[in-house]
């Protein structure tokens, strides 16, 4: 079978991950980047060794198969909505679009045309995750009854240069970090039935501290510290709390209470870390486990070492294609995602409670075995 030819669209600081991890997938065969900005294209195409193309070129390119939508997330829908009228497969960075509009008819559109539709993100892959998952699926914890997940910090004024867009709507704290915990809670869990929230903007305006716009004064126009409860379909009832309001905190990232233990997960907003377990005794890490995607192999910036397999879902939706099975980061849990965070931020402000209108299975276990087969 032919190798599918993969490009992708937007040639922002993202797109360097993507492209420095590609070589780590078999199914990846990055052959081409665009952007609305040509200078990006060409920058990009220098640093990787790909092809600098148009965007209309790389829609209309005949030897690429899948796009990767790499744009800012107000431009999500029209751009993935063009890759799938241009007839590619089209997997979109978090989150895949801004309304459960929005979501279904692109979900209808690539279910008219065979084509499939992807989206980040795809940490819930990460070995320590499937860890979690296994716990679970394994019966180490019983049914799962509650749990606490919380991302917290004080906004990106202090270190981005243009953090407009964060505080916009379409941004805030749940659109943007949601969808790693709201996508690793469904992973684990399953499907929610409904939501409730409190949701406001702690600060009317934000300062930018960096860059050429230093001191520049932003209006914060989209909540910025939202609490919601989410009721599972399983029965269970979790607490999120997503602020860019709080300096500090010590809540853990997230905690399932299960019928004989509660579970301990790490960051949902990485692939790694220490999955801990606790019942009537002490609370034990789980031993470190051999998952591929658990292994440290990208260093920051800053010098650390840590798991990074961005791009996990794209290879796997790739193969997916060619071994003609469901992927793992399909339209249908984006959309229920999307479904889910939008119907949080209306519950913030009807101030009621908000039933989903969507509802997905569980994306399928990744086991160590079958990530090692994505690889290289």
């Amino acid at each position: 079978m032919a190798k599918l030819g993969v490009g992708i669209i937007g040639c922002g600081n993202i797109s360097a991950a993507y492209l420095k991890l590609a070589p780590s997938f078999k199914a990846l065969d990055l052959r081409a980047v665009a952007d609305i900005n040509m200078e990006n294209a060409r920058s990009r195409a220098s640093e990787f060794g790909v092809r600098a193309d148009t965007v209309e070129d790389l829609l209309a390119a005949s030897d690429i198969d899948v796009i990767v939508n790499l744009t800012v997330p107000a431009v999500h829908y029209e751009v993935s909505r063009q890759i799938l009228e241009a007839g590619k497969h089209a997997y979109s960075e978090k989150p895949l679009v801004l309304s459960l509009d929005e979501g279904e008819q692109l979900r209808d559109l690539a279910a008219s045309r065979n084509l499939r539709v992807g989206s980040a993100p795809d940490t819930f892959l990460g070995g320590s995750h499937q860890q979690a998952r296994a716990a679970i699926d394994d019966g180490r914890t019983g049914r799962i009854l509650g749990g606490t997940a919380h991302v917290m910090g004080h906004g990106m004024e202090r270190w981005h240069p243009n953090p407009d867009f964060f505080f916009a709507p379409g941004g805030g704290p749940i659109l943007d970090m949601g969808p790693y915990y709201i996508t690793n809670l469904v992973q684990l869990i399953g499907p929610v039935k409904s939501v409730t929230a409190m949701a406001k903007a702690g600060l009317p305006t934000r300062t930018i501290q960096n860059g050429p716009r230093n001191g520049e004064v932003l209006q914060v126009t989209t909540p910025t510290d939202i609490h919601a409860i989410l009721e599972f379909r399983n029965g269970a009832t979790v607490t999120l709390g997503a602020s860019w309001d709080v300096w500090k905190n010590r809540h853990a990232n997230m905690e399932l209470y299960g019928e004989t233990a509660s579970l301990f997960v790490p960051d949902p907003n990485f692939f790694g870390g220490t999955v801990e377990l606790g019942g009537e005794g002490d609370i034990e890490a789980l031993p470190a486990t051999d998952h591929p995607f658990a292994q440290a192999n990208f260093t920051t910036g800053d010098g650390r070492t840590l798991a990074n397999w961005r791009g996990a879902g794209l290879a796997d939706m790739v193969q997916a294609i060619e071994e003609g099975r469901k992927h793992r980061c399909d339209i249908d849990l984006a959309v229920h995602v999307v479904d889910v965070m939008t119907g949080i931020l209306r519950s913030g402000e009807e101030r009621r409670f908000v039933d989903m209108t969507t509802t997905c299975e569980r994306p399928a276990a990744l086991s160590a075995e079958e990530a090692q087969a994505l690889l290289a």
